[in-house]
């Protein structure tokens, strides 16, 4: 990563120049630091120096180890690409990550088979989609890329909006539910609402009401563990087909009716407005009644 020193930077440390103008994290400013990977015009410089005009400050970033990952040859939906991310269209049922239950079949995986089985692939993802779930999700391409996205996340400049089928019909049309969500207990994946959970905050719209199911476009304040599940099954309106909250449905195996709709993006190093949608799949619009 690179940047040019303007005169109204000129006379500042190079410690501000990487901070407050490059965005670079104190943590990875330090490792960098005591590697040598900050150099300034290709000569390695004490963070206390000042910059002048034109100075070219530069980070080289060290990644974690590269691990054996195997591919997984599944045809990826990529609607957007740059130098810093990708932004894909997850497909339901598959993991985001690969581990120990799903080891060689996640989207980790697909796209390194995707890129071809690059000898230093590392995977980035900026935010996670249930298994169940499908639609849009950020992957970063460089740790600081992954890192400013991940700073973003639940703030005005980066906005994801989702889509579900819902059972049943929503007490409003629209609506806030804010209600705390924890852990059932420590044994199990399951997430209640209880007085003791962290604070969790979802704004839903009712699309289209049907006979026995809505379709709800939905936002989040936060970022909670299975929130949208959690929230939509405290309200008597389970997701379609949530086998953990609700009931599994034979129509969609191994997935349920919840969809990363949209993303509304500032691009946390360019500053371009990134707005990417993905239509809701025939498999759950044809779950609507009515």
């Amino acid at each position: 990563m690179e940047y040019r020193v303007t005169p109204e930077n000129a006379g500042r440390k190079l410690r501000d120049v990487l901070r407050q103008v490059m965005g670079v994290s104190y943590g990875a400013m330090k490792s960098a630091k005591w590697d040598g990977r900050i150099t300034v015009n290709g000569s390695p410089t004490p963070v206390d120096a000042v910059m002048r005009s034109g100075d070219l400050v530069a980070i080289r970033w060290k990644d974690s180890p590269v691990y054996a990952v195997k591919p997984y040859p599944l045809p990826l939906t990529i609607p957007y690409e740059d130098e810093h991310l990708f932004v894909i269209d997850k497909p339901a049922p598959l993991a985001s990550q690969s581990s120990a239950n799903h080891p060689d079949n996640a989207l980790e995986n697909a796209l390194f088979a995707h890129l071809g089985c690059p000898p230093d692939y590392i995977y980035r993802p900026v935010n996670r989609l249930d298994k169940g779930t499908s639609g849009l999700m950020l992957v970063a391409k460089t740790p600081h890329a992954q890192h400013r996205l991940q700073r973003l996340l639940h703030t005005d400049d980066f906005r994801r909006t989702y889509l579900a089928v819902v059972e049943g019909h929503l007490p409003a049309i629209d609506g806030i539910v804010d209600a705390p969500i924890g852990k059932e207990d420590a044994a199990s994946i399951r997430r209640i609402v209880t007085s003791g959970g962290k604070p969790s905050r979802t704004h839903y719209q009712v699309l289209h009401a049907g006979a026995n199911r809505s379709l709800v476009r939905l936002t989040l304040d936060t970022g909670r563990t299975h929130q949208i599940r959690v929230h939509m099954a405290h309200l008597g309106c389970p997701v379609a087909g949530d086998f953990l909250y609700g009931m599994e449905l034979p129509e969609l195996p191994g997935r349920f009716a919840l969809h990363s709709h949209e993303v509304q993006l500032r691009h946390p190093l360019t500053g371009a407005m990134l707005h990417i949608t993905s239509p809701l799949p025939e498999a759950l619009t044809a779950l609507l009644d009515g």
